[in-house]
Formats: structure tokens, C-alpha cells, sequence
């Protein structure tokens, strides 16, 4: 049988012919993304358990754009420890105040993101790369730190949920109301732990 587009991408990664809904694996990972939210969380545990580098630091992107400008004191810290951070690690992407915008954004502006790729995101946004071909997905603060560190990340083959779409968007109608009318159709819950593929003519006619 053969395999959807997000298991042809896990199977490559974690060096497999095949892999099927419901299979554990461990996946190599092409991006760890993380953010001054949860950087900081993973950074603490870093010290925490005495670890003291990372696996690849031009596999690491640090994007401080939820807090920067830094609202307060706190958020000052965060940012100024992931700073700290980067230049102690040698990551070369770190992205702070005056050159840095929205992660999701950034990253495929900066050429981060290829089609075939798997990258994790400490940030539930990270599925925004599935518009490049890419397999993205978020994580929780020792997502990161497991991702940063080993290169690597467990996953549970997700199930794929096909969505053919037929015809043509109206003028002045683009993706972004397409999937919103998705989502209102489905709920905001409606894939949770599942993959969405489009396909059909309509996909076709769909800018990134």
C-alpha cells in the first residue's frame, strides 16, 4: 500500500521503507525552531541536567517575536538569556529585535524551510511549513530541548486526513478563507494528531 506525502517525509527521516498511522518513531530532524517563550523553559532544563551542547547549531533558528519589543521586565530576561545562549552555543540564526518578524513567516522568507523537510517548532504554529511541502510541527519546551540536543525527535505516525478540493477561489478570496472555512466546518479540534493533504484541482490553483 502506498504512503501519504507526511509518511513518505517520516519514513526518510527515520531511515525506514515504510511507516504506518500509529508507528512510534524516532525522526531526524532537518530545523528545530524555538521562540522566547519556550527557549528560556528549555535552556533552564539544558542547565539543569548539565548539558552542554547542542547537535548542530546551524540546525537552530531562535526567533524572539513574541515579546520583542520586550513588554517587561521578565520578557527583557527571556530574551536576553536566549541571547546569551546562541552566542555561548555558536547559533548563527538568532533573530532579535530589528531583524526578526512573525517565526512562521520569517522562517520561509529566510529560506529555512524546503519541500521534504521535518522541522519541530516549540510553537503550535509550526504546521504553517506543510504550505512549502515540508512536514512541521509544534512541540513543548522539552520537545525542544530533546530536539536541540540529539538532533532527533520521537513521533507517533500520525493519521492523514485527505481533503480534495475542486474549482476555483472567487476574486478576492484567498487560502487563509478557504482553511477558516475549513476550521468552521470541522472545529478547531477536528484533526487534532492528524495530518491534513490537499489535493483535487483546486489545490492546484492555491498560491503558498
Amino acid at each position: 500500500m502506498g504512503m501519504t506525502m507526511s509518511q513518505k517525509i517520516l519514513a526518510r527521516h527515520c531511515r525506514a521503507e515504510q511507516v504506518h498511522a500509529g508507528d512510534l518513531i524516532r525522526a531526524e530532524l532537518d530545523l528545530v525552531m524555538g521562540s522566547d517563550v519556550t527557549t528560556p523553559i528549555a535552556i533552564q532544563e539544558m542547565e539543569k541536567y548539565g548539558l552542554k551542547q547542542v547537535f548542530d547549531p546551524n540546525k537552530i533558528v531562535l526567533v524572539m517575536d513574541h515579546f520583542a519589543p520586550n513588554k517587561d521586565i521578565q520578557a527583557a530576561r527571556n530574551c536576553a538569556r536566549v541571547r546569551r545562549f546562541a552566542q555561548e552555543m555558536g547559533i548563527p540564526h538568532f533573530y532579535d529585535g530589528g531583524r526578526m518578524g512573525i517565526e512562521h513567516a520569517l522562517l520561509p522568507e529566510q529560506g529555512f524551510v524546503a519541500p521534504g523537510e521535518l522541522i519541530i517548532g516549540a510553537d503550535s504554529h509550526t504546521c504553517t511549513y506543510g504550505a512549502l511541502g515540508a512536514f512541521g510541527t509544534g512541540g513543548g519546551c522539552t520537545d525542544l530541548l530533546y530536539g536541540m540536543v540529539t538532533g532527533t525527535s520521537w513521533v507517533l505516525v500520525p493519521e492523514t486526513v485527505k481533503f480534495n478540493l475542486t474549482g476555483k477561489l472567487p476574486e478576492g478570496v484567498y487560502p487563509r478563507d478557504l482553511m477558516l472555512t475549513i476550521i468552521g466546518e470541522i472545529g478547531a479540534n477536528g484533526v487534532n494528531y492528524q495530518v491534513m493533504e490537499f489535493t483535487g484541482d483546486g489545490a492546484k490553483t492555491l498560491s503558498v
